[in-house]
């Protein structure tokens, strides 16, 4: 049988939502269908409740990550733009997902509408398809209607002067530390990593987790006691272990 392509890959991943990703990747350990690739609670791989996701509508979303970091101006550093971030989209494998790190000063970290429409269209052209950051951004209006997922912790409608302090270098925005070139998976419920090495294996695993998932919710639709619960449960992780 012919081995699927990467891009065959990206698209069955579409079929399922990111807590799903994540209970193949990490979350269920002791379960056949995961393949415990993290320590699921001491590592960082997936993102927590201060990143929220801004165009639901739009649906799931899974690419490549291209990282960056972004800052006040520094007059000791000053070899890296905007332009460097788009190199490293355009040379990306696609679609990618830009993971933009944000570190201001506490007292204007709220202001930061880093990533307006300018920056969004310039973006999209060299095969982005959402950003991830750990800041706010701005022109959301204008960006709803380009197919461009943004999970952000808000808005805000202005910025002031803004450097790039890196490219392509290890981030963490959310909870979430990311490397570049690793998966990324988000929907509205958030959004999850993993190796691009490991991606035929979570696609093959999440069929066996649907096919897991079907029979139980298919028993507990039937189900019309506590009793019978328990024993679709029995084994499973919401049921209490026998000690």
């Amino acid at each position: 049988m012919a081995k699927k392509s990467e891009k065959k890959l990206l698209e069955e991943l579409l079929n399922y939502d990111t807590p799903s990703i994540t209970n193949v990747v990490a979350t269920y350990p002791e379960r056949p269908f995961c393949l415990g690739l993290y320590n699921p609670w001491t590592e960082n791989w997936y993102t927590d409740q201060s990143i929220k996701c801004i165009y639901p509508e739009l649906g799931r979303k899974v690419g490549y990550a291209v990282t960056c970091v972004y800052g006040l101006p520094d007059a000791t550093y000053n070899r890296l733009s905007f332009m460097d971030v788009i190199d490293a989209l355009d040379a990306s494998k696609k679609p990618a997902i830009l993971i933009l790190q944000q570190k201001f000063p506490p007292e204007l970290a709220a202001k930061v509408g880093l990533s307006g429409t300018n920056m969004t269209t310039a973006m999209k052209a060299v095969g982005c398809i959402g950003v991830i950051s750990d800041g706010p951004s701005r022109d959301i209006d204008e960006i709803r209607g380009m197919d461009f997922q943004y999970m952000l912790t808000g808005v805000t409608a202005g910025h002031g002067p803004m450097a790039v302090h890196s490219v392509n270098a290890p981030v963490s925005v959310g909870g979430m530390d990311v490397s570049p070139g690793e998966i990324i998976h988000m929907d509205e419920n958030g959004a999850c990593k993993f190796p691009a090495d490991k991606l035929e294996d979570v696609a093959a695993q999440l069929k066996v987790l649907q096919k897991d998932e079907e029979v139980r919710i298919k028993a507990l639709l039937k189900a019309k006691s506590a009793e019978e619960v328990k024993k679709i449960f029995g084994g499973k992780s919401y049921a209490a272990k026998k000690k």
